[in-house]
């Protein structure tokens, strides 16, 4: 019996040793099988890459090791399954859901007792205020009232995906569930860090017009809704908390509903929700276009015209007046909008307020947008007109930690959204694509366009977390001119 040599076999015929690997001279270039004892020794081989892949993902945290480092096995996932959604349009939802959008759950009066449901809050440019109910929980205890049906949108390919992911069902305006404001819708607002709580109250702000300013109103939603009775369902609702002289641009709330920090032409403003007392915290000649409180909501962080941002503290006197506020002079960054207007004897502006940092961050362009993150309580992301989104640490206010490229603007306010897990960041375009990201890495997973308008509002469903029972990641809805959108995946 001829000897056995590792990486060769013995051909009886030609009473010689070939390689296992290669073509054999002389012969076809199909291989020969090699013998068993080596064909099990492979299969040997392939168990102990599986139990290794089993023991890195299940014993070592779920990390996978590639070319590119170290990886979360459930991350990749999530990424790799956020780029294939499914797009959904609603109908008979034109202009009514392009400036403001809330998602949230309300009690409803039914003749078998209470059922809890969750509602749209939806605000248009036009200043209409509507109210849409899910069809498949109410709508078939009622024979009146506007019904949206869905129609797929993206992608249009029949049969992609047959199956794997169900309509999302119709949703349903009930008469009296729709109100002409004032003027154009600027926020929808509710805490999000207790949407569950008993008290239940909306912030709506209207921007205001050339012969008045804006108004603060409030939506109690503490009472369960009845759809059966004769009074209107939301006017009988919304009250006046206060009147600004000055345009309304942006708002946001406290955790517990009892606080608002308005952001206007001339600065911010605390306002007290129960008295309407309100007392300025900043003073600017730059108009505040996004407003946010931070997780311990003694900060706000505020995003200007003029590209700068500013972190604000709020713990200010009771009583104090704008005459009171300390003066700080901010300097006109290079990038920033604000330096075309520079001049050897001006290269910087004024704020009135106490600035929690010296610091200040600078973007290219009007600020559109801010969003503080939870799980990274320090951290907040922002966006500006000229299609710049980033991320930055307000500890250090200096540049960005974390760029996001590829979204187009020049001058229209467009919101960001992030997903419950802050897994996600999603942004509409002023090319009316609609493109995604990965907070952590940057990395572009979803850029397409399925709307001739821009996706200029977006609202994840309120359900905490990416990973539920039975479902991966929860659906977005998406708001612009045409209409009502919900962005849902298998």
């Amino acid at each position: 019996m001829p000897k056995e040599l590792p990486g060769f076999y013995y051909d009886e015929e030609k009473n010689r040793y070939f390689p296992i690997k290669g073509p054999i001279p002389g012969t076809s270039k199909k291989r020969k099988s090699p013998p068993p004892k080596e064909r099990d020794k492979g299969k040997c081989m392939k168990s102990r890459i599986n139990n290794k892949l089993l023991h890195v993902r299940e014993v070592c945290g779920k990390v996978i090791a590639s070319r590119k480092g170290k990886l979360n096995f459930q991350t990749e996932f999530l990424k790799k399954q956020a780029s294939y959604p499914l797009i959904w349009k609603y109908d008979r939802t034109q202009r009514v859901v392009d400036s403001a959008l809330e998602h949230l759950t309300v009690d409803l009066n039914m003749p078998e007792g209470l059922l809890e449901t969750d509602i749209l809050l939806t605000g248009g440019m036009n200043g209409s205020l509507s109210c849409l109910f899910e069809v498949g929980k109410v709508g078939q205890e009622f024979n009146q009232g506007v019904e949206c049906l869905p129609d797929r949108v993206w992608p249009l390919k029949s049969g992609y995906r047959e199956g794997y992911c169900d309509s999302p069902g119709h949703v349903w305006r009930p008469p009296g569930a729709f109100v002409h404001m004032p003027s154009n819708i600027s926020c929808i607002k509710m805490s999000q860090k207790h949407p569950g709580a008993s008290l239940k109250h909306v912030l709506i702000t209207t921007l205001g017009a050339e012969s008045s300013g804006g108004t603060v109103n409030i939506l109690n939603l503490s009472e369960p809704l009845d759809l059966n009775s004769s009074i209107p369902t939301l006017r009988s609702r919304i009250s006046v908390i206060t009147s600004f002289e000055y345009t309304i641009w942006t708002a946001d709330c406290s955790h517990d509903q009892k606080q608002a920090v308005i952001g206007t032409n001339r600065g911010a403003a605390m306002l007290d929700i129960e008295t309407g007392v309100e007392s300025w915290v900043c003073r600017s000649k730059s108009d505040i276009f996004s407003i946010q409180f931070d997780n311990s909501e003694n900060i706000v962080l505020c995003g200007l015209r003029n590209g700068t941002i500013l972190a604000i503290d709020t713990r200010q006197k009771p009583g104090d007046f704008s005459g009171r506020l300390p003066h700080n002079r901010i300097p006109c960054h290079p990038d920033g909008p604000s330096s075309r207007f520079k001049s050897s004897a001006r290269d910087s502006f004024q704020i009135k307020g106490k600035m929690y940092h010296q610091n200040t961050i600078s973007m290219p362009s009007s600020v559109c947008c801010l969003a503080s993150l939870r799980l990274y309580d320090q951290c907040f992301l922002a966006s500006s007109m000229d299609g710049s989104i980033k991320l930055y640490d307000r500890r250090l206010m200096r540049g960005p930690i974390q760029s996001y490229e590829g979204n187009k603007n020049s001058h229209s306010r467009i919101q960001l959204g992030v997903d419950p897990s802050e897994t996600i960041i999603m942004s509409g375009g002023e090319d009316c694509h609609l493109r995604l990201w990965s907070i952590k890495s940057g990395e572009l997973l979803f850029d397409d366009k399925f709307m001739d308008t821009i996706p200029s509002v977006v609202r994840w469903s309120k359900t905490e977390g990416l990973l539920g029972v039975g479902k991966q990641i929860q659906g977005a809805w998406l708001g612009s001119e045409e209409g009502l959108f919900f962005m849902d995946w298998p």
